[in-house]
């Protein structure tokens, strides 16, 4: 698939997700106590993607993602959000204490632009926070329906943070791990023939159900064993 292709398959299946959908509180998600224990240290903070599942606190942080719907929404509740793409950021080098990129590099064609705008706008020793699915073996119709480029080896995905001289602090296993190939077709197939209706069942049970039943970040230093993992958050610095 052309990026072009992924750039507008992308727009339009966010776009009709967050015009039909609300605001959800960044501190209702299980990444919030990591957030919050490097709000001290970051008052210059940047959320690229978030659309209107933020995990960065909304007012005072600067956005960046390609909905309109989502950058309106996050500017009403007191955020600094543009329209843009993480391939191109907006931004002077070195702006950033804290970047936060969840769920959004396996959507991009080039990573490793993607990888090099991210560390461009980091301050020297600077943290970044990004969360990417692992292991081609595992992927599935959701990942195309969703418009994803890749699922990670891990091999691949160290070597590309190493190349752009970012260290791993901290990682954790990340997002759904249980993948039945079968339901994901059913509700893939769902979403296709019925998505109003698929969204709403989205935003008003499963959603708020994840969010009850979600289990504690549970951080450890350095890398994990990716071996099994689906998908991964990493918590990395960029050298002072």
């Amino acid at each position: 698939m052309t990026t072009a292709d992924l750039a507008a398959r992308n727009s339009a299946f966010y776009d009709h997700l967050w015009s039909r959908t609300y605001l959800t509180r960044p501190e209702r998600f299980n990444t919030w106590p990591l957030i919050a224990a490097l709000l001290p240290g970051a008052p210059l903070r940047l959320e690229v993607g978030p659309g209107l599942r933020p995990r960065l606190p909304i007012a005072g942080t600067h956005f960046l993602d390609i909905s309109r719907p989502a950058v309106a929404r996050l500017n009403a509740r007191g955020g600094l959000a543009r329209e843009g793409g993480i391939s191109a950021l907006p931004f002077g080098d070195g702006t950033f204490d804290l970047v936060l990129a969840c769920d959004v590099i396996e959507h991009v064609a080039d990573d490793r632009l993607a990888f090099a705008e991210l560390t461009r706008v980091l301050k020297p020793a600077g943290v970044l926070i990004f969360s990417v699915p692992l292991h081609a073996a595992h992927w599935t119709v959701f990942d195309d329906y969703v418009g994803h480029a890749r699922r990670y080896a891990p091999a691949a995905l160290l070597e590309l943070i190493a190349s752009h001289g970012l260290a791993i602090e901290q990682s954790a296993v990340f997002g759904m791990q249980a993948n039945s190939p079968r339901l994901l077709r059913f509700t893939v197939r769902g979403m296709t023939k019925f998505p109003i209706a698929a969204i709403r069942g989205y935003n008003w049970l499963f959603l708020p159900l994840g969010l009850l039943l979600q289990k504690p970040l549970r951080l450890a230093d350095g890398l994990i064993d990716l071996a099994g993992v689906h998908e991964v958050l990493l918590v990395c610095r960029r050298p002072a």
